[in-house]
């Protein structure tokens, strides 16, 4: 690049932005362009056998020692072991991004098991109601016994392709963000059961509303608005005659009702909704949001959150927005993001201990999408996000190996989602 300037190693000291023309697999760094931190990068820089390194004056804090010429000649490419230090420290990366990967595939495993369990609770609803109730409950004390339990809470979004165009995804969805909130604030254990069961069947008066409406991908006209609205109603019909305890057909009834009054079909406002309600409106909007029927007018997780913080915040419960971001981080799950050194990546999980520090998917062009850089913020130093994308602004090579979700969803790691999320 016409920007960057040719130095030799004697000139590195730490403040510069240096380019390592070198494979990624040749150098023991997560990013080949970065800026040097200290002088124990700078030694090992200096021992990858390069005779000059490439640097970028803008991006760099400092100017490049002056070059001592008498030693230029004095440069020995030194020879490599068979496993030198550079290629060992690549092999742990390696190694970590591998449990990472694995990782991944065993929560999504999970993922469509559960989500499985959920499409035949709702399909047996009413053919064999008590054991479907049963079913439903063991399910979601068997999600909160492992989310309660995990020393730290990995949210993962699923990236392989799980056909997420069925609605029973968005009980799943509003039921993992609504019990991510409740282990935050520390509810204690029955009533999470609670939330989990509301959350779960917080739509199921759907059962009585026209295909055509819930599917309709246009405006709905006031009579079908009408008409959708009494699914609240309905759902609290139907969760009696399953002999749903009264704290959970609260939230059925009152899972759209907002903090400002604006909602329905009550019109409650403020601390009149109930706690567990007001935890399943914002899991319930912020999907809604992302995973709309017509997925042309879909946000962006970013987007979702920034438009529920920036403009609607007056219809949620503040304190409980508040949570919700703190968990998913400014970046949730699903974001395309870009790094302040230039790198595009994608935002696959977030450690609600460390939401500002979450996993991404590194698009890098020499490298195949399904041996991709996974990049632990929480290790990196050299690793900050500097903005968001929108998909359509990323060039459709980019967008196709990082593959973002059409429709977004969530699960969390059932097997000790601290271990992925240790720091080196």
């Amino acid at each position: 690049m016409q920007d960057n300037f040719n130095i030799t190693m004697d000139q590195l000291r730490v403040g510069l932005y240096i380019h390592l023309d070198l494979k990624w697999f040749d150098h023991p760094f997560s990013f080949s362009h970065f800026k040097i931190k200290n002088e124990a990068q700078i030694k090992t820089i200096q021992s990858l056998g390069l005779k000059s390194i490439r640097y970028d004056p803008v991006l760099s804090d400092v100017n490049p020692l002056p070059q001592k010429t008498q030693q230029v000649q004095q440069t020995p490419v030194a020879a490599k072991p068979d496993i030198s230090p550079v290629l060992a420290a690549k092999l742990a990366l390696v190694e970590r991004i591998q449990q990472q990967r694995e990782a991944a595939v065993r929560v999504e495993n999970a993922f469509v098991n559960t989500a499985k369990t959920i499409q035949g609770i709702e399909k047996n609803l009413y053919t064999m109601p008590a054991e479907t109730v049963r079913k439903a409950g063991q399910l979601v004390d068997q999600i909160i016994d492992s989310l309660l339990s995990a020393p730290e809470l990995a949210i993962h979004v699923m990236i392989g392709k799980a056909g997420a165009e069925e609605m029973y995804y968005h009980s799943l969805n509003v039921t993992m963000l609504s019990l991510m909130m409740a282990r935050d604030i520390q509810l204690p254990q029955q009533v999470v059961s609670t939330l989990g069961i509301g959350a779960l069947f917080h739509d199921i008066g759907h059962k009585e509303i026209p295909a055509k409406i819930l599917m309709k991908k246009d405006p709905l006209n006031q009579a079908e608005r009408h008409l959708f609205e009494m699914h609240c109603q309905y759902g609290v019909g139907i969760g009696q005659r399953l002999g749903l305890a009264p704290a959970v057909l609260t939230i059925i009834s009152e899972h759209h009702e907002l903090f400002d009054g604006t909602g329905y079909p009550s019109k409650l406002k403020g601390e009149a909704i109930g706690l567990l309600s007001r935890i399943v409106v914002i899991a319930n909007h912020y999907d809604e949001l992302c995973n709309p029927v017509n997925i042309n007018d879909a946000l962006t997780p970013h987007e979702a959150l920034s438009t529920m913080f920036a403009k609607l915040r007056n219809k949620f419960d503040q304190k409980l927005l508040q949570v919700f971001i703190r968990c998913l981080g400014v970046y949730p799950p699903g974001t395309i993001v870009q790094f302040s050194n230039g790198v595009i990546g994608m935002v696959v999980t977030v450690n609600t201990a460390k939401p500002m520090k979450p996993l991404v998917l590194i698009y890098d062009a020499d490298i195949p999408r399904d041996e991709a850089i996974l990049v632990d913020m929480a290790c990196e130093a050299d690793a900050n996000i500097a903005k968001a994308i929108r998909p359509a602004q990323v060039p459709r090579e980019i967008y196709n190996y990082l593959s973002p979700r059409k429709r977004v969803n969530y699960y969390f790691d059932p097997s000790q989602p601290g271990q992925e999320q240790t720091a080196r």
